[in-house]
């Protein structure tokens, strides 16, 4: 048996990995500013981190979401303060596809409509009604397509209202800031106002933070950088720094229903413990506040070219886009300069760095992109 093709590899192969740096099984060291698509929050195999799991590991792994966890409702209540968003509850699932599906079928149980409004360059995951809310024809099987989801240009309020305005819509969904469709930051201004329609219009009001939310960008999820309360916000990728975990939380104005939602996996105990070791580090590290730091610092040096069209973003979710295609160029930092990148298309380097980073590793990249532009 071998494995299904489906995913272009680069040539290394990583064994061990701390902070921001990673060593592939030749010795090489390489300093991570991707972080496995943003999931590596507090940094690789942080000493708390893999002691909370080792523990947990030998007290029980896992049972099912019919008996009691304390380590659920720790976490909710630590979530809530953290976040500022104490009055509202949570669900636990496994992923952020998992958190937008949830958080869809909350919207139309809770408003008993069928239609979404989504935005073009969205990304929301690859499970059948995250598909459905993405603007990408790539990963949209003909079993995936759903009519019933309109795409909007992002800032686009009148666009946006038009839809509102025929009063079948049961859920607005948007990102904090766009990851995968080129780090595009919606106004704050645009927020303000889409926060103002979907009450006016009975719509709820869907913040994907999969990518843009725990701390990444300076504040614990983009979208309080436009001081709004969505309805639901999704969440997954650093919630707990690797270990698979997901979630949703879901404002005071919904009512749960016993059986409404589910799942088998989601908010476990070894989850639990990652994601509680998460919040530990990012607390006693200050996290936030250093991916803001660092972040700054990084946007405000990447240096000047003819090659770089913008550079755009906020914190540690920083995008460098091209007036070419970058491929070749985040080969050139991965095997000449070992510096892990991501894209985003054909034109775009992406930053996601561990929330870790210091200034002196952004530094060392700013110097090694400047050799390679």
């Amino acid at each position: 048996m071998q494995l299904f093709d489906v995913y272009s590899l680069f040539d290394v192969t990583p064994v061990r990995a701390q902070g921001c740096r990673i060593w592939d099984d030749k010795g090489v060291e390489y300093l991570d500013l991707y972080g496995g698509h943003a999931v590596i929050s507090i940094g690789h195999s942080h000493p708390h981190y893999i002691e909370a799991l080792k523990s947990q590991v030998d007290k029980i792994g896992f049972y099912s979401n019919s008996v009691r966890n304390p380590l659920q409702e720790e976490l909710a209540t630590r979530l809530g303060r953290i976040s500022g968003y104490e009055d509202y509850s949570l669900f636990l699932d496994n992923s952020g596809a998992e958190s937008n599906e949830n958080a869809l079928k909350l919207a139309s149980f809770a408003t008993g409509r069928d239609k979404v409004i989504a935005f073009r360059k969205s990304f929301h995951g690859r499970t059948s009604g995250a598909v459905a809310v993405t603007d990408n024809p790539k990963i949209v099987s003909p079993f995936n397509a759903n009519h019933k989801v309109t795409f909007c240009d992002l800032n686009d309020v009148d666009a946006v209202e038009k839809y509102l305005m025929k009063g079948d819509v049961a859920a607005v969904i948007i990102e904090g800031i766009q990851g995968c469709g080129g780090i595009n930051l919606p106004d704050d201004e645009f927020m303000a106002q889409i926060r103002t329609l979907t009450e006016k219009y009975g719509t709820m009001l869907i913040l994907d933070e999969v990518q843009s939310g725990y701390g990444r960008t300076g504040r614990f999820f983009a979208h309080q950088w436009a001081g709004i309360r969505p309805d639901i916000i999704s969440m997954g990728k650093g919630i707990a720094n690797g270990f698979p975990c997901g979630g949703v939380l879901i404002s005071p104005k919904f009512t749960a229903v016993k059986g409404m939602l589910g799942t088998t996996f989601g908010g476990n105990y070894l989850a639990m413990a990652a994601a509680l070791a998460v919040i530990d580090v990012m607390e006693e590290e200050k996290l936030v506040e250093n991916a803001l730091e660092v972040g700054t610092y990084l946007k405000e040096n990447i240096p000047s070219s003819s090659l770089i069209k913008e550079v755009r973003g906020r914190g540690l979710m920083l995008g460098i886009e091209f007036n070419c295609p970058v491929a070749h160029i985040r080969q050139k930092l991965l095997y000449e300069k070992h510096i892990f990148t991501g894209v985003a298309g054909t034109d775009m380097i992406r930053l996601l760095a561990p929330l870790c980073l210091t200034l002196d590793q952004a530094s060392h990249f700013i110097n090694e992109f400047k050799n390679v532009l």
